[in-house]
């Protein structure tokens, strides 16, 4: 079978109906990508760029690209960051990728580790809370709430104006799901190509906008981009990862195989309702504080990553 070409396809896109050799494909994964910043206008001059970087499929895919696009440019700046969780030996082989891949790019890598913010790690809090019922999805919540936290903090102490994140469209997908599902309006608001923040002059900044230049690239397209492109890339998936969003996540699986181009109606869908659900959403927002503990905004005097990581 043969693309478009004329060269042997390696791929076959069933949302288009159409076979890709090699380079087309890694050429069409790129020129998408390169919309969607434009589109959105994810990168402006005098930016500087926090890549959140996990050593995985898709945090390595967007800083290749991101690089690529704007690696050259005198007016915009690239850096690193990694949060080593605590999670061993997961994490201390994605970092170590992460760090050779950055040298490879040519730009500065930054670790910080919750062990150090929190003098703790996710595996301390694993042993802590092994014999709960919800162990997973209480996990999942205390180092995704500590991740975030971190990023932000961190991006913003070294200057980063914008925090680019890995998350393809699959991941968009299945979020704009699961806020659906648990009725997490604010949250719903926030999930945008580029965040925006109704706080952030209000704080000082204190937010750092995050883009996600991979949102409108399928799961499967950016792995196959990366085994493509001879990315050394961690395969193995956190041993603590579950809970419900790998529920929806299978859900729109099987959707996506029956009707090819779900997982892009949904985010399609959703953009277009983004709008309305931040008008609601603000209606009902929380003021902004500064956490009496660290110092970060919070809609309470104490913020959930203090509550969770820094409580006695």
């Amino acid at each position: 079978m043969k693309c478009k070409c004329g060269r042997r396809a390696v791929y076959f896109r069933r949302y288009e109906g159409a076979l890709l050799c090699r380079e087309c494909f890694i050429r069409s994964i790129e020129s998408k990508v390169k919309r969607t910043i434009r589109k959105h206008g994810m990168v402006r001059k005098g930016d500087t760029i926090a890549l959140a970087m996990s050593g995985g499929k898709d945090s390595t895919a967007a800083a290749y690209i991101t690089h690529k696009i704007f690696g050259g440019w005198r007016d915009v700046e690239l850096l690193a960051i990694s949060i080593d969780e605590g999670v061993e030996p997961y994490r201390t082989d994605s970092i170590k990728r992460a760090k050779a891949f950055a040298k490879e790019l040519g730009i500065p890598h930054h670790v910080f580790s919750f062990r150090e913010e929190f003098k703790k790690t996710t595996d301390q809090i694993s042993r802590k809370i092994q014999d709960s019922d919800s162990a997973t999805n209480v996990l999942c919540t205390y180092c995704g709430v500590a991740r975030r936290y971190l990023l932000n903090k961190k991006a913003r102490e070294l200057g980063a104006t914008r925090l680019c994140m890995g998350h393809n469209l699959d991941d968009e997908a299945q979020a704009a799901m699961l806020n659906y599902i648990r009725g997490d309006l604010a949250r719903a608001g926030r999930m945008e190509a580029v965040t925006s923040w109704s706080t952030q002059k209000r704080q000082g900044g204190l937010f750092i906008s995050r883009i996600k230049p991979l949102r409108e690239i399928p799961e499967r397209e950016s792995a196959l981009y990366a085994y493509l492109k001879g990315f050394d890339i961690l395969e193995s998936h956190c041993p603590y990862a579950g809970g419900i969003r790998f529920e929806v996540r299978d859900f729109i699986n099987r959707l996506e195989f029956k009707h090819p181009g779900t997982k892009f109606n949904i985010l399609g869908t959703f953009d277009k309702l983004n709008p309305c659900i931040k008008r609601v959403a603000r209606n009902g927002e929380s003021r902004i504080m500064k956490c009496r503990i660290c110092g970060e905004p919070s809609s309470r005097e104490v913020c959930k990553t203090c509550e969770l990581w820094r409580a006695p």
